[in-house]
């Protein structure tokens, strides 16, 4: 990863978090904390910088997973993990980083893709997502606003785990029931 990828994070890395998190148990859909939006959070208290942790450990043990939204493992607070790392779809990748707080602030490039989620594990979706996006949020740990540009694949997950924040599913986001399919692949 080169210096102008990981732009916007700045000297952020995981190190902040502190020891290893915990790996937790993913909750699945109709889960009621999946449908509910997560409450802001003070990205520098301790329990958010544990969860943070926690959703990191989580996220690396689930082969195949790019990101991970703190309803996803059963708490209703508005704090993801992201990893696009090696992902063959990825264009601009900021490596693996936690956002409390997220909210986009422009999106562009619209298009169709297919997307499943740990949460949903028997369906996949396609979903139109912006391919261009800036997205806003504080770094747990140090409570730094940040500023991320990214694209593609990277764009689409983290707008996946916005959603999960604010109690949406991706099948929220499918255009209908033709666009939702039994999933082939389990990773």
């Amino acid at each position: 990863m080169n210096r102008e990828e990981r732009a916007g994070l700045g000297d952020w890395t995981l190190d902040v978090l502190g020891p290893p998190g915990q790996v937790r148990p993913v909750v699945s859909a109709p889960a009621p904390v999946l449908s509910r939006a997560g409450g802001e959070v003070d990205p520098t208290a301790e329990q958010t910088v544990r969860l943070a942790a926690d959703l990191v450990a989580t996220m690396r043990v689930a082969p195949g997973c790019v990101g991970l939204a703190a309803p996803q493992i059963g708490v209703g607070a508005r704090v993801f993990a992201v990893d696009v790392t090696g992902h063959p779809k990825t264009g601009i990748g900021h490596g693996a980083f936690v956002l409390c707080n997220a909210v986009v602030v422009e999106a562009s490039r619209w298009k169709a893709g297919r997307e499943g989620c740990m949460s949903v594990p028997d369906l996949t979706g396609d979903v139109k997502r912006a391919g261009h996006l800036v997205v806003e949020g504080a770094l747990p740990g140090t409570g730094a606003t940040v500023r991320l540009v990214t694209d593609a694949f990277e764009a689409r997950a983290l707008q996946h785990e916005i959603d999960h924040c604010a109690g949406l599913l991706f099948l929220d986001r499918v255009a209908g029931a033709h666009a939702v399919y039994q999933r082939k692949v389990y990773l």
